[in-house]
């Protein structure tokens, strides 16, 4: 309980994102940018009131777009706190979904980002919605930063989601194991070195994985807040866009950022370990 409340504590200390105010029912995203090639932003939705739906500004032609749950730090209930990396992913084609409001405040729960999977899945297939067959619904991440990463952990069994990533995170105490051994799907962590608070809950966890299960471990040494305050996330923009874009789009370059002793990210400032990825 002790580290739950210092990981509280210390992300709420940050000053990471700025809220903005989300554009009105029908009107493009507020806040458009990232650097992919789909200008993005964010906007709400009576469908789902306490959510923040980040996505291109213009829905591409051809183009289904995987679903991205996202759960804040802290468990807050503030839809733009990581507006700069959700509107990054974003513009390279995801539907990002941030658990709360734009701007909001209270605690959110794990069963949001279940709701964001939910809504992403009927909203491809309802009659009228500007979303119908533009969606991937074969295709899902669930991620978090900090108290959003033991999120993930918690809802991580759904069979519909494809990939699982942890940000600045790891189990607080062995009670909580079991959650380990229920995750399916290819799992990455980025971390923010020895001086993130989380990093030796991450590096438990790495030793604890199902056999067989594919992982990448990345440490970067940034601390617990990472990049998230910087242009478009930082390199942890970067980094997650390429696994986003190897797992749920299959892209062949963004995988090398990851696979095999000479991957993109082996040999930088990164401290990389690999498990089962092929």
């Amino acid at each position: 309980m002790r580290l739950r409340t210092a990981l509280l504590g210390i992300i709420a200390l940050a000053t990471t994102l700025l809220p903005a105010t989300a554009g009105a029912a029908g009107s493009p995203p507020s806040v458009l940018g990232g650097s992919g090639p789909y200008s993005a932003g964010y906007e709400t939705t009576f469908r789902l009131p306490d959510h923040t739906i980040y996505r291109p500004g213009t829905l591409p032609a051809g183009i289904k777009l995987p679903i991205v749950a996202w759960g804040n730090g802290a468990c807050r209930a503030d839809g733009t706190w990581f507006e700069n990396i959700l509107t990054e992913w974003a513009s390279h084609g995801f539907l990002v979904i941030a658990n709360g409001r734009p701007g909001g405040f209270g605690q959110t729960d794990p069963e949001m980002l279940i709701e964001s999977i939910d809504w992403a899945i009927a909203e491809n297939s309802r009659l009228g919605s500007k979303y119908r067959n533009k969606i991937d619904t074969t295709k899902v991440a669930v991620m978090g930063q900090s108290c959003g990463g033991i999120e993930t952990y918690e809802v991580a069994d759904d069979p519909r989601i494809t990939t699982t990533v942890l940000w600045n995170s790891g189990l607080l105490d062995d009670s909580q194991n079991n959650l380990l051994q229920q995750l399916h799907a290819p799992i990455a962590y980025f971390i923010g070195g020895p001086s993130d608070i989380a990093y030796p809950n991450a590096m438990d966890d790495w030793q604890r994985l199902p056999a067989g299960l594919p992982a990448f471990m990345g440490n970067l040494d940034v601390g617990h807040f990472g990049t998230f305050d910087q242009p478009n996330g930082g390199e942890f923009g970067r980094v997650g866009g390429h696994w986003l874009k190897w797992q749920l789009k299959g892209d062949q370059t963004s995988k090398t950022q990851f696979v095999g002793p000479a991957c993109g990210l082996c040999s930088t400032d990164w401290e990389v370990q690999q498990k089962n990825l092929t």
